[in-house]
Protein backbone atom coordinates (compact mmCIF):
# COMPACT_ATOMS: atom_id res chain seq x y z
CA UNK A 1 0.00 0.00 0.00
CA UNK A 2 1.60 3.25 -0.91
CA UNK A 3 2.90 5.37 2.11
CA UNK A 4 2.07 9.24 2.87
CA UNK A 5 5.61 10.39 2.89
CA UNK A 6 4.86 13.43 4.02
CA UNK A 7 2.98 12.56 7.17
CA UNK A 8 4.74 12.99 10.82
CA UNK A 9 7.47 10.76 11.18
CA UNK A 10 6.33 7.17 13.23
CA UNK A 11 7.68 7.87 16.51
CA UNK A 12 8.81 11.46 15.43
CA UNK A 13 11.85 10.20 13.91
CA UNK A 14 13.32 11.57 10.83
CA UNK A 15 16.56 10.78 11.04
CA UNK A 16 17.35 6.95 12.60
CA UNK A 17 21.00 5.59 13.70
CA UNK A 18 21.36 4.96 9.82
CA UNK A 19 19.87 8.07 8.55
CA UNK A 20 16.36 7.19 7.78
CA UNK A 21 13.25 8.46 8.46
CA UNK A 22 10.69 5.81 10.03
CA UNK A 23 7.14 5.71 8.28
CA UNK A 24 4.19 4.03 10.12
CA UNK A 25 1.10 3.19 9.00
CA UNK A 26 -1.47 5.90 6.91
CA UNK A 27 -5.14 6.53 8.55
CA UNK A 28 -6.15 4.82 5.51
CA UNK A 29 -4.43 1.89 6.44
CA UNK A 30 -5.85 1.65 9.78
CA UNK A 31 -9.14 2.29 8.84
CA UNK A 32 -9.05 -0.81 6.09
CA UNK A 33 -7.38 -2.99 9.01
CA UNK A 34 -10.13 -1.72 11.17
CA UNK A 35 -12.59 -2.76 8.22
CA UNK A 36 -10.42 -6.31 7.36
CA UNK A 37 -10.82 -7.18 11.33
CA UNK A 38 -14.58 -6.84 11.23
CA UNK A 39 -15.32 -8.75 7.97
CA UNK A 40 -13.20 -12.00 8.83
CA UNK A 41 -12.90 -12.04 11.98
CA UNK A 42 -9.01 -12.44 11.97
CA UNK A 43 -6.31 -11.10 14.79
CA UNK A 44 -5.72 -7.33 13.96
CA UNK A 45 -2.22 -7.73 13.34
CA UNK A 46 -2.58 -10.21 10.32
CA UNK A 47 -4.94 -8.02 9.25
CA UNK A 48 -2.55 -5.22 9.62
CA UNK A 49 -0.46 -7.53 7.16
CA UNK A 50 -2.99 -8.37 4.76
CA UNK A 51 -3.86 -4.53 3.87
CA UNK A 52 0.11 -3.65 3.93
CA UNK A 53 0.02 -6.09 0.44
CA UNK A 54 -3.16 -4.91 -0.89
CA UNK A 55 -5.11 -7.93 0.07
CA UNK A 56 -9.08 -7.08 0.34
CA UNK A 57 -11.21 -8.86 2.63
CA UNK A 58 -12.82 -11.70 0.20
CA UNK A 59 -9.61 -12.27 -0.70
CA UNK A 60 -8.00 -12.71 2.63
CA UNK A 61 -8.65 -16.71 3.43
CA UNK A 62 -7.07 -17.65 -0.37
CA UNK A 63 -4.47 -15.67 0.35
CA UNK A 64 -3.31 -16.43 3.85
CA UNK A 65 -3.77 -20.01 2.39
CA UNK A 66 -2.25 -20.09 -1.63
CA UNK A 67 -2.50 -23.60 -3.67
CA UNK A 68 -0.83 -24.78 -6.50
CA UNK A 69 -4.63 -26.14 -7.59
CA UNK A 70 -5.51 -22.30 -7.79
CA UNK A 71 -2.03 -20.63 -8.86
CA UNK A 72 0.04 -23.21 -10.89
CA UNK A 73 -0.09 -21.72 -14.08
CA UNK A 74 -0.63 -23.54 -17.27
CA UNK A 75 3.01 -24.71 -18.20
CA UNK A 76 2.69 -24.63 -21.91
CA UNK A 77 1.72 -20.81 -21.46
CA UNK A 78 5.73 -20.43 -21.66
CA UNK A 79 6.88 -20.38 -25.35
CA UNK A 80 8.93 -23.37 -26.38
CA UNK A 81 7.84 -25.17 -23.53
CA UNK A 82 5.82 -28.13 -25.49
CA UNK A 83 8.75 -28.60 -27.73
CA UNK A 84 11.40 -28.77 -24.81
CA UNK A 85 8.66 -31.59 -22.63
CA UNK A 86 8.43 -33.39 -26.04
CA UNK A 87 12.23 -33.27 -26.73
CA UNK A 88 13.22 -34.87 -23.10
CA UNK A 89 10.47 -36.88 -23.36
CA UNK A 90 11.73 -38.67 -26.55
CA UNK A 91 15.05 -38.93 -24.93
CA UNK A 92 13.91 -40.53 -21.99
CA UNK A 93 12.13 -43.16 -24.41
CA UNK A 94 14.77 -43.61 -26.85
CA UNK A 95 16.99 -43.64 -23.86
CA UNK A 96 19.34 -41.22 -25.23
CA UNK A 97 22.74 -39.38 -23.68
CA UNK A 98 21.60 -36.14 -21.71
CA UNK A 99 24.01 -33.88 -20.25
CA UNK A 100 22.72 -31.00 -17.65
CA UNK A 101 24.95 -27.74 -18.12
CA UNK A 102 24.10 -25.62 -14.66
CA UNK A 103 24.80 -22.18 -13.23
CA UNK A 104 27.38 -22.79 -9.81
CA UNK A 105 24.58 -21.11 -7.27
CA UNK A 106 21.41 -22.74 -5.53
CA UNK A 107 19.26 -22.13 -8.05
CA UNK A 108 21.26 -23.66 -10.75
CA UNK A 109 21.98 -26.28 -8.68
CA UNK A 110 18.46 -26.91 -7.43
CA UNK A 111 17.46 -26.77 -11.14
CA UNK A 112 20.08 -29.66 -12.39
CA UNK A 113 18.95 -31.64 -9.03
CA UNK A 114 15.24 -31.54 -10.13
CA UNK A 115 16.27 -32.92 -13.80
CA UNK A 116 18.90 -35.81 -12.76
CA UNK A 117 16.02 -37.04 -10.13
CA UNK A 118 13.47 -36.57 -12.27
CA UNK A 119 15.43 -38.42 -14.94
CA UNK A 120 16.80 -41.23 -12.62
CA UNK A 121 13.29 -41.99 -11.62
CA UNK A 122 13.01 -42.78 -15.33
CA UNK A 123 15.42 -44.97 -15.67
CA UNK A 124 18.16 -42.48 -17.21
CA UNK A 125 21.09 -41.52 -15.86
CA UNK A 126 22.41 -38.13 -16.95
CA UNK A 127 25.76 -36.21 -17.10
CA UNK A 128 26.20 -33.31 -14.75
CA UNK A 129 28.52 -30.43 -15.91
CA UNK A 130 29.11 -27.40 -13.85
CA UNK A 131 31.38 -24.89 -14.90
CA UNK A 132 34.53 -23.46 -13.04
CA UNK A 133 33.52 -20.17 -11.74
CA UNK A 134 37.56 -18.97 -11.96
CA UNK A 135 38.70 -20.83 -15.45
CA UNK A 136 35.45 -20.96 -17.14
CA UNK A 137 32.95 -18.00 -15.54
CA UNK A 138 29.38 -17.71 -15.69
CA UNK A 139 27.09 -19.76 -17.89
CA UNK A 140 27.82 -21.92 -21.37
CA UNK A 141 31.42 -22.11 -23.14
CA UNK A 142 31.88 -22.88 -26.41
CA UNK A 143 35.04 -25.53 -25.79
CA UNK A 144 32.09 -27.19 -22.80
CA UNK A 145 29.76 -27.15 -25.11
CA UNK A 146 31.48 -28.77 -27.82
CA UNK A 147 32.59 -31.35 -25.54
CA UNK A 148 29.62 -32.29 -24.72
CA UNK A 149 27.93 -32.30 -28.09
CA UNK A 150 30.26 -34.78 -28.85
CA UNK A 151 29.09 -37.41 -26.26
CA UNK A 152 25.57 -36.56 -25.98
CA UNK A 153 22.36 -36.42 -27.74
CA UNK A 154 20.74 -33.34 -25.67
CA UNK A 155 21.96 -30.54 -23.81
CA UNK A 156 19.77 -28.96 -21.34
CA UNK A 157 20.99 -25.74 -19.76
CA UNK A 158 19.62 -24.57 -16.59
CA UNK A 159 19.66 -21.46 -15.15
CA UNK A 160 21.58 -20.19 -17.78
CA UNK A 161 22.16 -20.13 -21.74
CA UNK A 162 19.39 -17.01 -22.48
CA UNK A 163 22.64 -15.25 -23.64
CA UNK A 164 24.77 -17.81 -25.05
CA UNK A 165 24.52 -17.67 -28.69
CA UNK A 166 28.22 -18.84 -29.58
CA UNK A 167 28.04 -21.62 -27.05
CA UNK A 168 24.47 -22.52 -28.06
CA UNK A 169 26.09 -23.57 -31.90
CA UNK A 170 28.90 -24.67 -30.48
CA UNK A 171 26.76 -27.85 -29.61
CA UNK A 172 26.98 -29.23 -33.13
CA UNK A 173 25.45 -32.66 -33.32
CA UNK A 174 23.26 -32.60 -30.42
CA UNK A 175 20.41 -30.32 -29.57
CA UNK A 176 19.51 -27.96 -26.92
CA UNK A 177 17.00 -26.92 -24.94
CA UNK A 178 17.44 -23.91 -22.54
CA UNK A 179 15.36 -23.37 -19.47
CA UNK A 180 16.05 -20.09 -17.56
CA UNK A 181 15.10 -17.32 -15.85
CA UNK A 182 17.83 -14.45 -16.68
CA UNK A 183 16.91 -11.25 -19.03
CA UNK A 184 17.21 -12.08 -23.02
CA UNK A 185 18.16 -9.96 -25.69
CA UNK A 186 16.26 -9.19 -29.04
CA UNK A 187 17.46 -12.35 -30.34
CA UNK A 188 17.68 -16.23 -28.88
CA UNK A 189 20.37 -18.41 -29.23
CA UNK A 190 19.88 -21.17 -32.18
CA UNK A 191 18.84 -23.90 -29.25
CA UNK A 192 16.23 -25.96 -30.05
CA UNK A 193 13.75 -24.61 -27.49
CA UNK A 194 14.19 -21.20 -25.29
CA UNK A 195 11.37 -21.65 -22.43
CA UNK A 196 12.52 -18.41 -20.52
CA UNK A 197 9.77 -16.26 -18.62
CA UNK A 198 11.82 -13.37 -18.89
CA UNK A 199 12.35 -13.85 -22.85
CA UNK A 200 11.65 -10.40 -24.60
CA UNK A 201 8.56 -11.88 -26.76
CA UNK A 202 6.70 -13.25 -23.23
CA UNK A 203 4.02 -10.94 -21.11
CA UNK A 204 6.09 -10.71 -18.03
CA UNK A 205 3.43 -11.99 -16.25
CA UNK A 206 5.41 -14.87 -14.67
CA UNK A 207 8.69 -12.80 -14.77
CA UNK A 208 9.40 -13.43 -10.61
CA UNK A 209 10.20 -17.19 -11.76
CA UNK A 210 13.27 -18.56 -10.51
CA UNK A 211 14.28 -21.51 -12.81
CA UNK A 212 13.83 -24.69 -10.59
CA UNK A 213 10.42 -23.26 -11.02
CA UNK A 214 10.53 -23.13 -14.57
CA UNK A 215 12.41 -26.72 -14.63
CA UNK A 216 9.23 -27.68 -11.88
CA UNK A 217 6.35 -26.33 -14.87
CA UNK A 218 8.48 -28.72 -17.18
CA UNK A 219 8.24 -31.32 -15.06
CA UNK A 220 4.40 -30.84 -14.50
CA UNK A 221 3.66 -31.04 -18.17
CA UNK A 222 6.17 -33.89 -18.61
CA UNK A 223 3.52 -35.59 -16.29
CA UNK A 224 0.51 -34.83 -17.78
CA UNK A 225 2.08 -36.24 -21.24
CA UNK A 226 3.01 -39.20 -19.45
CA UNK A 227 -0.90 -39.56 -17.54
CA UNK A 228 -2.16 -39.36 -21.10
CA UNK A 229 -0.09 -42.36 -22.50
CA UNK A 230 -1.44 -44.43 -19.14
CA UNK A 231 1.91 -44.03 -17.49
CA UNK A 232 3.21 -42.54 -14.37
CA UNK A 233 6.20 -40.27 -13.44
CA UNK A 234 7.51 -39.52 -9.73
CA UNK A 235 5.73 -37.47 -7.37
CA UNK A 236 6.51 -33.80 -7.96
CA UNK A 237 4.87 -32.54 -5.05
CA UNK A 238 8.19 -34.19 -3.17
CA UNK A 239 9.98 -32.38 -5.03
CA UNK A 240 9.07 -28.95 -4.56
CA UNK A 241 11.25 -28.56 -1.38
CA UNK A 242 13.85 -27.71 -4.50
CA UNK A 243 11.94 -25.54 -5.67
CA UNK A 244 11.42 -23.67 -2.37
CA UNK A 245 14.98 -23.56 -1.53
CA UNK A 246 15.79 -22.31 -4.95
CA UNK A 247 13.26 -19.51 -4.76
CA UNK A 248 14.39 -18.01 -1.62
CA UNK A 249 17.88 -18.31 -1.98
CA UNK A 250 17.75 -16.79 -5.79
CA UNK A 251 15.52 -14.10 -4.29
CA UNK A 252 12.50 -14.33 -6.22
CA UNK A 253 9.89 -12.30 -5.25
CA UNK A 254 7.01 -14.34 -2.82
CA UNK A 255 4.40 -13.32 -4.95
CA UNK A 256 1.58 -15.43 -7.28
CA UNK A 257 2.18 -18.69 -7.72
CA UNK A 258 5.71 -18.52 -5.66
CA UNK A 259 4.02 -17.80 -2.70
CA UNK A 260 2.15 -21.64 -3.35
CA UNK A 261 5.46 -22.89 -4.17
CA UNK A 262 7.38 -22.29 -1.14
CA UNK A 263 4.27 -22.59 1.37
CA UNK A 264 3.74 -26.10 0.18
CA UNK A 265 7.65 -26.08 -0.31
CA UNK A 266 8.40 -25.86 3.22
CA UNK A 267 6.04 -28.42 4.22
CA UNK A 268 7.69 -31.02 2.03
CA UNK A 269 11.19 -30.18 3.71
CA UNK A 270 9.97 -30.67 7.03
CA UNK A 271 9.41 -34.31 6.27
CA UNK A 272 12.99 -34.46 5.97
CA UNK A 273 12.77 -36.83 3.58
CA UNK A 274 15.76 -35.09 0.70
CA UNK A 275 18.91 -36.76 2.51
CA UNK A 276 21.16 -33.62 1.18
CA UNK A 277 18.89 -30.98 3.13
CA UNK A 278 18.62 -33.37 6.19
CA UNK A 279 22.56 -33.39 6.00
CA UNK A 280 22.78 -29.59 5.43
CA UNK A 281 20.31 -29.00 7.96
CA UNK A 282 22.23 -31.20 10.55
CA UNK A 283 25.86 -29.77 9.84
CA UNK A 284 24.56 -26.72 10.41
CA UNK A 285 23.45 -27.58 13.56
CA UNK A 286 19.58 -26.50 12.20
CA UNK A 287 17.51 -27.85 15.15
CA UNK A 288 13.85 -26.07 14.34
CA UNK A 289 11.84 -26.92 11.56
CA UNK A 290 13.28 -24.94 8.27
CA UNK A 291 11.19 -21.06 7.70
CA UNK A 292 12.55 -19.02 4.38
CA UNK A 293 15.26 -17.43 6.62
CA UNK A 294 17.02 -20.89 6.49
CA UNK A 295 16.83 -21.27 3.24
CA UNK A 296 18.33 -18.21 2.39
CA UNK A 297 20.68 -17.59 5.34
CA UNK A 298 21.55 -21.46 6.54
CA UNK A 299 21.17 -23.99 3.50
CA UNK A 300 21.72 -21.59 0.49
CA UNK A 301 25.56 -20.47 1.91
CA UNK A 302 26.10 -23.57 2.18
CA UNK A 303 25.34 -25.03 -1.12
CA UNK A 304 26.98 -22.02 -2.96
CA UNK A 305 30.03 -22.63 -0.97
CA UNK A 306 31.10 -24.96 -3.50
CA UNK A 307 30.83 -23.02 -6.44
CA UNK A 308 32.48 -19.72 -4.78
CA UNK A 309 35.55 -21.42 -3.79
CA UNK A 310 35.54 -24.91 -4.17
CA UNK A 311 34.21 -27.78 -6.65
CA UNK A 312 31.21 -26.21 -8.51
CA UNK A 313 29.23 -29.19 -8.76
CA UNK A 314 28.91 -30.15 -5.06
CA UNK A 315 25.65 -28.50 -4.87
CA UNK A 316 23.57 -30.18 -7.42
CA UNK A 317 25.30 -33.13 -6.36
CA UNK A 318 24.01 -32.60 -2.65
CA UNK A 319 20.64 -31.86 -3.62
CA UNK A 320 20.00 -34.67 -6.04
CA UNK A 321 21.88 -37.84 -4.38
CA UNK A 322 19.49 -40.72 -2.30
CA UNK A 323 22.50 -41.98 -1.06
CA UNK A 324 22.63 -40.25 2.57
CA UNK A 325 26.21 -41.21 3.47
CA UNK A 326 27.36 -39.50 0.14
CA UNK A 327 24.90 -36.82 1.24
CA UNK A 328 26.70 -36.67 4.70
CA UNK A 329 30.34 -36.31 2.91
CA UNK A 330 29.48 -34.01 0.91
CA UNK A 331 27.37 -32.09 3.41
CA UNK A 332 30.25 -31.88 5.78
CA UNK A 333 32.93 -30.77 2.55
CA UNK A 334 30.45 -27.83 1.69
CA UNK A 335 30.22 -26.85 5.24
CA UNK A 336 33.91 -26.04 5.67
CA UNK A 337 34.43 -23.94 2.30
CA UNK A 338 31.53 -22.22 3.95
CA UNK A 339 33.67 -21.63 6.55
CA UNK A 340 36.25 -20.58 4.90
CA UNK A 341 34.20 -18.20 2.35
CA UNK A 342 33.37 -16.35 5.02
CA UNK A 343 36.76 -15.60 5.68
CA UNK A 344 37.69 -14.61 2.48
CA UNK A 345 34.48 -12.61 2.43
CA UNK A 346 35.59 -10.93 5.94
CA UNK A 347 38.15 -9.41 4.38
CA UNK A 348 36.78 -8.05 1.08
CA UNK A 349 34.12 -6.66 3.15
CA UNK A 350 35.59 -4.79 5.26
CA UNK A 351 38.12 -3.04 2.21
CA UNK A 352 34.91 -3.02 -0.33
CA UNK A 353 32.66 -0.65 2.89
CA UNK A 354 35.90 1.28 3.13
CA UNK A 355 35.83 1.72 -0.58
CA UNK A 356 31.96 3.10 -0.26
CA UNK A 357 32.31 4.95 2.54
CA UNK A 358 35.06 7.14 1.19
CA UNK A 359 33.28 8.14 -1.82
CA UNK A 360 30.19 8.95 -0.04
CA UNK A 361 26.31 7.60 0.05
CA UNK A 362 24.75 10.75 -1.77
CA UNK A 363 24.90 8.46 -5.40
CA UNK A 364 22.36 5.78 -6.90
CA UNK A 365 24.72 3.37 -6.93
CA UNK A 366 27.18 1.65 -3.93
CA UNK A 367 30.60 0.14 -5.99
CA UNK A 368 33.72 -0.96 -4.63
CA UNK A 369 36.73 -2.72 -6.94
CA UNK A 370 39.65 -4.08 -5.61
CA UNK A 371 42.81 -6.32 -7.17
CA UNK A 372 42.30 -9.72 -6.27
CA UNK A 373 39.37 -9.92 -4.63
CA UNK A 374 38.11 -13.63 -5.21
CA UNK A 375 35.10 -13.94 -7.74
CA UNK A 376 33.48 -16.17 -5.78
CA UNK A 377 32.37 -13.68 -2.46
CA UNK A 378 32.04 -10.53 -4.47
CA UNK A 379 28.29 -10.97 -4.86
CA UNK A 380 27.68 -11.97 -0.79
CA UNK A 381 29.97 -8.34 -0.46
CA UNK A 382 27.87 -6.73 -2.92
CA UNK A 383 24.47 -7.73 -0.63
CA UNK A 384 26.46 -6.49 2.25
CA UNK A 385 26.95 -3.17 0.92
CA UNK A 386 23.02 -3.13 -0.60
CA UNK A 387 22.08 -3.84 3.32
CA UNK A 388 24.27 -1.18 4.57
CA UNK A 389 23.60 1.70 2.62
CA UNK A 390 20.02 1.09 0.97
CA UNK A 391 21.19 1.42 -2.46
CA UNK A 392 21.72 -0.98 -5.45
CA UNK A 393 25.57 -2.33 -5.27
CA UNK A 394 28.19 -4.08 -7.12
CA UNK A 395 31.35 -5.01 -6.19
CA UNK A 396 34.02 -6.31 -8.93
CA UNK A 397 37.58 -8.45 -8.45
CA UNK A 398 40.20 -7.38 -11.02
CA UNK A 399 42.86 -10.18 -11.72
CA UNK A 400 45.12 -8.09 -14.16
CA UNK A 401 43.02 -5.95 -16.92
CA UNK A 402 39.86 -7.68 -16.61
CA UNK A 403 37.80 -7.58 -13.36
CA UNK A 404 34.50 -9.75 -12.94
CA UNK A 405 31.88 -8.67 -10.42
CA UNK A 406 28.36 -9.26 -9.31
CA UNK A 407 25.68 -6.87 -8.17
CA UNK A 408 22.36 -6.75 -5.98
CA UNK A 409 19.21 -4.63 -5.94
CA UNK A 410 16.98 -3.02 -3.77
CA UNK A 411 13.26 -3.09 -4.13
CA UNK A 412 12.09 -1.45 -7.05
CA UNK A 413 15.04 -1.36 -8.88
CA UNK A 414 16.01 -3.79 -11.64
CA UNK A 415 19.31 -4.25 -11.86
CA UNK A 416 20.01 -7.04 -14.56
CA UNK A 417 18.02 -4.75 -17.02
CA UNK A 418 20.54 -1.60 -16.66
CA UNK A 419 23.50 -4.49 -16.38
CA UNK A 420 22.16 -5.31 -19.53
CA UNK A 421 21.53 -2.17 -21.44
CA UNK A 422 25.82 -1.50 -20.37
CA UNK A 423 26.79 -4.54 -22.30
CA UNK A 424 24.40 -3.80 -25.00
CA UNK A 425 26.35 -0.03 -24.98
CA UNK A 426 30.06 -1.80 -24.91
CA UNK A 427 30.65 -0.61 -21.73
CA UNK A 428 31.01 -4.10 -19.96
CA UNK A 429 32.64 -6.84 -21.30
CA UNK A 430 29.55 -9.08 -20.54
CA UNK A 431 26.79 -8.45 -18.47
CA UNK A 432 23.14 -9.82 -17.39
CA UNK A 433 21.30 -11.23 -14.65
CA UNK A 434 17.62 -10.52 -13.36
CA UNK A 435 15.88 -7.58 -11.15
CA UNK A 436 17.72 -8.45 -8.25
CA UNK A 437 20.99 -10.07 -8.99
CA UNK A 438 23.61 -8.85 -11.57
CA UNK A 439 27.09 -10.37 -13.20
CA UNK A 440 29.29 -8.64 -15.02
CA UNK A 441 32.59 -8.14 -16.22
CA UNK A 442 35.01 -4.81 -17.19
CA UNK A 443 38.07 -3.61 -18.51
CA UNK A 444 40.07 -1.95 -15.46
CA UNK A 445 39.92 1.26 -18.09
CA UNK A 446 36.80 1.28 -18.21
CA UNK A 447 35.51 0.61 -14.73
CA UNK A 448 34.60 4.60 -13.83
CA UNK A 449 32.49 4.94 -17.04
CA UNK A 450 30.75 2.07 -16.46
CA UNK A 451 29.93 2.56 -13.00
CA UNK A 452 29.02 6.08 -13.79
CA UNK A 453 26.78 4.72 -16.78
CA UNK A 454 25.12 2.07 -14.61
CA UNK A 455 24.49 5.17 -11.75
CA UNK A 456 22.62 7.17 -14.06
CA UNK A 457 20.53 4.56 -15.61
CA UNK A 458 19.28 3.42 -11.78
CA UNK A 459 18.68 6.72 -10.78
CA UNK A 460 16.76 6.94 -13.78
CA UNK A 461 14.62 4.03 -12.58
CA UNK A 462 14.35 4.97 -9.44
CA UNK A 463 13.69 8.69 -9.13
CA UNK A 464 12.88 10.07 -5.90
CA UNK A 465 11.72 6.58 -3.90
CA UNK A 466 15.50 5.23 -4.16
CA UNK A 467 16.70 8.44 -2.53
CA UNK A 468 14.55 8.97 0.41
CA UNK A 469 15.48 5.67 1.90
CA UNK A 470 12.62 5.55 4.14
CA UNK A 471 11.81 2.77 6.50
CA UNK A 472 8.16 1.29 6.35
CA UNK A 473 6.87 -0.17 9.96
CA UNK A 474 3.93 -1.41 10.12
CA UNK A 475 2.94 -1.53 14.05
CA UNK A 476 4.34 -0.21 17.57
CA UNK A 477 4.68 -2.92 20.04
CA UNK A 478 5.94 -3.60 23.68
CA UNK A 479 8.30 -5.76 24.88
CA UNK A 480 5.39 -7.31 27.76
CA UNK A 481 3.41 -7.66 23.99
CA UNK A 482 5.41 -9.82 21.86
CA UNK A 483 4.93 -13.27 22.60
CA UNK A 484 4.88 -16.39 20.86
CA UNK A 485 1.31 -16.17 19.95
CA UNK A 486 1.78 -12.42 18.39
CA UNK A 487 4.41 -14.04 15.64
CA UNK A 488 2.39 -17.42 14.78
CA UNK A 489 -0.03 -15.04 14.47
CA UNK A 490 2.00 -12.52 12.04
CA UNK A 491 3.58 -15.86 10.43
CA UNK A 492 -0.03 -17.09 9.05
CA UNK A 493 0.42 -14.47 6.24
CA UNK A 494 3.73 -15.51 5.08
CA UNK A 495 5.68 -16.92 3.94
CA UNK A 496 8.07 -13.91 3.84
CA UNK A 497 11.03 -12.29 1.62
CA UNK A 498 11.55 -10.65 -1.57
CA UNK A 499 8.25 -8.60 -2.46
CA UNK A 500 6.66 -9.48 0.45
CA UNK A 501 8.38 -8.83 3.65
CA UNK A 502 8.14 -9.96 6.78
CA UNK A 503 6.31 -6.86 9.30
CA UNK A 504 8.74 -4.50 10.93
CA UNK A 505 7.68 -3.29 14.20
CA UNK A 506 9.14 -0.49 16.16
CA UNK A 507 9.78 -0.80 19.73
CA UNK A 508 9.77 2.82 21.38
CA UNK A 509 11.90 3.67 24.85
CA UNK A 510 12.76 0.72 25.48
CA UNK A 511 15.71 0.06 28.19
CA UNK A 512 19.28 -1.56 27.04
CA UNK A 513 19.28 -3.84 30.26
CA UNK A 514 21.83 -5.70 28.68
CA UNK A 515 24.23 -5.02 25.92
CA UNK A 516 27.04 -7.92 24.58
CA UNK A 517 28.95 -8.58 21.21
CA UNK A 518 29.10 -12.08 20.16
CA UNK A 519 29.91 -13.97 17.01
CA UNK A 520 31.58 -12.03 14.49
CA UNK A 521 30.78 -8.57 14.79
CA UNK A 522 26.53 -9.20 15.81
CA UNK A 523 25.28 -7.46 19.06
CA UNK A 524 23.12 -9.16 21.39
CA UNK A 525 20.52 -7.08 23.76
CA UNK A 526 18.09 -7.74 26.73
CA UNK A 527 15.42 -5.09 26.40
CA UNK A 528 13.17 -3.96 29.18
CA UNK A 529 9.81 -1.65 29.23
CA UNK A 530 8.12 0.28 32.39
CA UNK A 531 5.79 -2.40 32.43
CA UNK A 532 8.16 -5.13 33.67
CA UNK A 533 8.35 -6.80 30.01
CA UNK A 534 11.95 -8.34 28.66
CA UNK A 535 12.67 -9.46 25.40
CA UNK A 536 15.54 -10.38 24.08
CA UNK A 537 17.02 -9.27 20.70
CA UNK A 538 20.00 -9.08 17.93
CA UNK A 539 21.52 -7.20 15.22
CA UNK A 540 23.71 -9.16 13.06
CA UNK A 541 26.63 -8.07 11.60
CA UNK A 542 25.84 -4.36 13.48
CA UNK A 543 29.57 -3.28 13.34
CA UNK A 544 29.49 -3.01 9.56
CA UNK A 545 27.54 0.54 9.74
CA UNK A 546 26.71 2.73 12.61
CA UNK A 547 24.36 0.55 14.17
CA UNK A 548 26.62 -1.00 16.01
CA UNK A 549 28.53 1.52 17.79
CA UNK A 550 25.53 3.51 18.65
CA UNK A 551 24.02 1.18 19.94
CA UNK A 552 26.32 -0.06 22.41
CA UNK A 553 27.04 3.54 23.28
CA UNK A 554 23.47 3.86 24.68
CA UNK A 555 23.85 0.62 26.80
CA UNK A 556 21.88 0.72 30.51
CA UNK A 557 19.56 4.29 28.65
CA UNK A 558 16.27 3.97 26.47
CA UNK A 559 15.73 4.40 22.73
CA UNK A 560 13.72 3.44 20.42
CA UNK A 561 14.31 -0.09 18.03
CA UNK A 562 13.11 -1.43 14.95
CA UNK A 563 12.74 -4.81 13.72
CA UNK A 564 11.43 -8.02 13.09
CA UNK A 565 10.14 -10.17 15.34
CA UNK A 566 10.79 -14.00 15.50
CA UNK A 567 11.07 -17.06 17.29
CA UNK A 568 14.45 -18.20 18.30
CA UNK A 569 14.79 -22.00 18.80
CA UNK A 570 17.84 -22.94 21.15
CA UNK A 571 18.59 -25.98 22.52
CA UNK A 572 14.96 -26.91 22.64
CA UNK A 573 13.82 -24.10 23.80
CA UNK A 574 12.03 -21.73 22.63
CA UNK A 575 12.02 -17.33 23.02
CA UNK A 576 11.00 -14.54 20.95
CA UNK A 577 13.56 -12.15 19.89
CA UNK A 578 13.61 -8.72 17.85
CA UNK A 579 15.97 -8.94 14.97
CA UNK A 580 17.02 -5.23 15.24
CA UNK A 581 17.28 -3.48 11.79
CA UNK A 582 17.47 0.61 13.23
CA UNK A 583 17.48 2.09 16.12
CA UNK A 584 16.91 5.68 17.28
CA UNK A 585 17.67 7.65 20.04
CA UNK A 586 15.79 11.02 21.78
Amino acid sequence: MPRDHASTAFLNVEASVTGRRWVGPTIEADRLTEAMAQATGLPEVVCRCLVARGVAPDGAAAYLAPTLRDLLPDPRSLRDMEVASQRLLRAVRRRERVAIFADYDVDGGASAALLLIWLRHMGLGATLYVPDRLEEGYGPNEPAMAALAAEHDLIVCVDCGTVAHGPVAAARGADVVVLDHHLGGAELPAALAVVNPNRADEDGSLAHLCAAAVVFLLLVDMGRRLREEGANGPDLIAMLDLVALATVADVAPLVGVNRALVRRGLEVMRRRERPGLVALADVAALDRPPECHHLGFVLGPRINAGGRIGRADLGARVLSTDDPHEAAALAEQLHRLNDERREIEAQVREAALAQVEARGDDGPLAWAAGEGWHPGVVGIVAARLKEATGRPAVVIGFDGATGVGSGRSVAGVDLGAAVHRLAAEGLLLRGGGHRMAAGLSVERNGLEPAMARLGELLARQAGQEMRRNDLVLDALVAPCAATAELVRRVDAAGPFGMGSSAPRFALADVRLAGVRRVGEGHLRLDLADGAGGRLQAIAFRAFDGPLGPAVEARAGRSLHLAGRLEINVWQGRERVQLRVEDAACD
